[in-house]
């Protein structure tokens, strides 16, 4: 059974990035730090190719969703981050 809330790391990213899913303390805790590691690549992509999204400057509520969306990945990211650091052996 696979710990990622989606079936896999792909699947879980996409769901944090969509809103379906917010990522919690208590998530991360189940999570090894090398399935910690594939959910980070797997945000990180999907961030890069959000950024990558060409999207009309006058289209508000594309622009207002794509931030959106970078937003809940950015977060995501930080929560991340911050529960490997704490793990990590030697800190």
């Amino acid at each position: 059974m696979s710990p990622f809330l989606g079936g896999s790391a792909y699947g879980m990213a996409a769901q944090i990035a969509e809103g379906y899913t917010l990522i919690t303390a208590v998530q991360l805790k189940r999570l090894t730090l090398d399935e910690m590691g594939q959910l980070q690549f797997e945000l990180e992509r999907l961030a890069r190719d959000t950024r990558a999204e060409q999207l009309p400057l006058d289209d508000i509520a594309a622009l207002q969703a794509r931030n959106r969306r970078l937003s809940r990945i950015t977060g995501a990211l930080q929560a991340i981050q911050a529960a490997r650091a704490k793990r990590r052996p030697g800190s």
